[in-house]
């Protein structure tokens, strides 16, 4: 009997002993100023940095993705209506906003996969149909710090603004329902290969995720400009010219729309490439820099080109120059720096002046809103410069086995760049030429492309929509 009682009491001794050893453990663990303190500190801080990082992030790519958004609605819509004949204003800013609706749904339904979705060097896979796994947690591979979701939707407005742009070569002739049938399958035939190949996983153009003929192309210039502006060419070659053309005189029924929506476009234009480089760090700024430089650059030389040979500038050339040196700096902004960003905006609004005003008048054919002059050569002159001024300092992109950072451009000592660029643009001009020809070839053998002759001397507003863009009274 002794014995169990000192057997119990010096358990219960040592139970005592190990719950006060446990309890000044762990008040020595949480004491101020402890190595375990200090740790606990310091991962909360680091935690608490990334979340203010990721927050900042998502809130720059937001505002960005709603900026791209105004590019098309209200900027296109304006630049595009203005340039039109009044009869056919509205039925122009339709097609700038029906696509927002169409490709908006499309996105979702299927083509975000197809652009993005991991799949081979072409055409990305069907993971994400109806945009499943695309949710709150980033995707490392395109943007590590924001949501996938917010990285899907900032890739939907270059999506919905690109096909918007093709319409400047067939406005005041094609018929709603052919547009809305035409840019669908344009959408999935070529920008969503074109967009792979460039910017999705495994795509055969891929210069950050090692494609095979890596392409520098930060924010579209061969994404959306040449694809659209070649495509423009083909679609106005396809369509012929409008009725009257070029005997009857259509000049812009209002300059001033045009101007508003231009402005708007290079306000808009700092959250396609600025925006482009997915963060709010240094990389946006100097996108941002490079973006207003060019434009500014090109307004100046179109617009002195006009003035040396007309003998006057006008506000039209102004504008047109700006948007075109906004395209043509759209590939390198991401990787140049401000002054060769100045010199490639002052090239392109020389070059697409002489695109519209010379070769157009040349060859003849009816790119009414001068799309194939200002996207497609601007676009293409652009991606072909970026291979020349592209700088590592800028963004140190390329990297060897080491993770050593390697020249980027031709006058870094990159020569090779040039001819990836090339091919590239190649790649764009072929994909956009024959998917082209074969939708239109679809589209005007199921349900015509082309309004009748008595529709389009009428004006699409009314014989496509049944209302006008002007009720103008009867004088008393």
């Amino acid at each position: 009997m002794l014995i169990a009682k000192r057997l119990i009491t010096g358990v219960l001794t040592a139970m005592l002993i190990l719950t006060l050893a446990q309890a000044v453990s762990a008040q020595t663990a949480a004491a101020p100023g402890s190595a375990a303190d200090t740790n606990a500190r310091l991962a909360k801080l680091e935690q608490q940095a990334a979340d203010a990082k990721s927050s900042a992030d998502n809130a720059w790519m937001l505002t960005s993705a709603a900026l791209v958004l105004m590019m098309t609605g209200p900027g296109l819509a304006l630049f595009y209506g203005g340039l039109v004949r009044k009869k056919n204003v509205l039925g122009t800013m339709m097609q700038s906003f029906a696509l927002m609706a169409v490709i908006t749904v499309m996105w979702g339904l299927v083509s975000y996969s197809l652009a993005f979705g991991a799949g081979n060097s072409f055409i990305g896979g069907l993971q994400n149909l109806f945009l499943h796994g695309v949710g709150a947690a980033p995707d490392a591979d395109y943007a590590g710090t924001i949501p996938a979701q917010t990285f899907m939707v900032y890739q939907l407005m270059f999506a919905i603004i690109t096909p918007g742009l093709i319409a400047g070569a067939f406005a005041e002739r094609m018929k709603f329902s052919a547009m809305l049938v035409f840019m669908i399958l344009w959408s999935i035939i070529v920008y969503d290969p074109m967009a792979h190949m460039v910017w999705g996983k495994g795509g055969l153009l891929n210069a950050s995720l090692g494609g095979r003929f890596p392409t520098l192309d930060f924010a579209g210039g061969t994404v959306v400009h040449v694809t659209s502006g070649v495509s423009a060419l083909v679609c106005a070659l396809y369509l012929g010219k409008r009725v009257g053309y070029p005997k009857e005189p259509m000049p812009p029924h209002s300059v001033v729309l045009s101007f508003i929506g231009a402005c708007l476009l290079w306000v808009g234009w700092f959250g396609f490439n600025a925006g482009s480089a997915l963060a709010a760090g240094s990389l946006a700024t100097s996108a941002f820099v490079a973006t207003h430089f060019a434009a500014a650059a090109a307004a100046i030389g179109w617009a002195g080109a006009e003035w040396i040979r007309n003998g006057k500038p006008s506000v039209l050339g102004g504008i047109s120059g700006s948007v075109a040196g906004l395209v043509a700096i759209t590939p390198a902004a991401g990787f140049v720096k401000p002054m060769p960003a100045l010199l490639i905006g002052l090239i392109a609004g020389v070059f697409c002046y002489w695109m519209v005003a010379k070769v157009k008048a040349r060859f003849g054919y009816d790119d009414s809103l001068d799309a194939f002059g200002v996207h497609g050569a601007g676009g293409t002159l652009g991606a072909l410069l970026t291979g020349v001024f592209a700088v590592s300092a800028v963004n140190p992109i390329f990297k060897d086995a080491q993770g050593s950072t390697l020249a980027s451009g031709l006058f870094e000592g990159n020569a090779h760049q040039l001819l990836n660029q090339l091919a590239g643009v190649t790649i764009a001009w072929v994909l956009a030429i024959v998917g082209t020809l074969v939708i239109l070839k679809i589209v005007d053998v199921t349900i015509g492309l082309r309004v009748p002759e008595e529709e389009e001397v009428q004006g699409l507003d009314l014989s496509q929509h049944g209302e006008e863009g002007y009720y103008w009274e009867a004088s008393a």
